[in-house]
């Protein structure tokens, strides 16, 4: 039970400016997914060389979907859309 004052500070000027810039938003999330197709390739070209599946790979395969959804998670932005919008 802390009576200590809440924050309600606003969000900085460069977060705010990435939210509202849809062009920022595609550039990074675009990246991260060309990054996971990168990092996929890299692992199914060992798998494809016909070397027995290790720990490795499916950590890389693993990365590369981490890397994917979070590049969707950055081009869709859903941070906000769930809440009803009051002015």
């Amino acid at each position: 039970m802390s009576t200590a004052p809440e924050s309600t500070a606003a969000p900085s000027k460069s977060l705010q400016a990435f939210k509202d810039c849809w062009g920022c938003r595609a550039v990074s999330g675009g990246g991260l997914i060309l990054s996971a197709a990168y990092v996929f390739n890299a692992a199914r070209r060992i798998m494809k060389q016909g070397a027995p599946t290790s720990m490795g790979t499916v950590a890389q395969i693993t990365f590369a979907a981490c890397l994917a959804s979070w590049g969707v998670v950055i081009i869709t932005d859903p941070v906000g859309k769930s809440h009803r919008k009051t002015t």
